[in-house]
């Protein structure tokens, strides 16, 4: 094996990606019960909400196509989906490992 690699991955077991897998794995499960309490349901934003505060604060009227607040109301009200699944499984287990 040449050096580079060795110096590379030293520091890394089998146990840290484990439980990068698992912190992954439990952040697309807990996806949808976490934006349903901060009021991000398929009806819509909740009144009295966190969502509500958000969309008032920051965007008042107009909500931009492709904003955060836009997409976690998308995928509260349709699904997260395989693409979003994909990418909070990676964002929460690359940031764990």
């Amino acid at each position: 094996m040449n050096e580079y690699y060795l110096s590379y991955s030293t520091g890394w077991s089998w146990t840290d990606v484990a439980l990068a897998g698992v912190a992954g794995a439990v952040a697309v499960v807990a996806a949808p019960v976490v934006l349903t309490a901060a009021g991000f349901t398929s009806a819509g934003v909740v009144a009295g909400s966190l969502a509500a505060a958000a969309q008032s604060a920051a965007y008042r009227v107009y909500v931009a196509s492709g904003s955060a607040f836009a997409l976690a109301q998308s995928a509260s009200a349709a699904g997260i989906g395989v693409n979003g699944a994909a990418a909070i499984f990676t964002a929460v287990g690359g940031t764990t490992l």
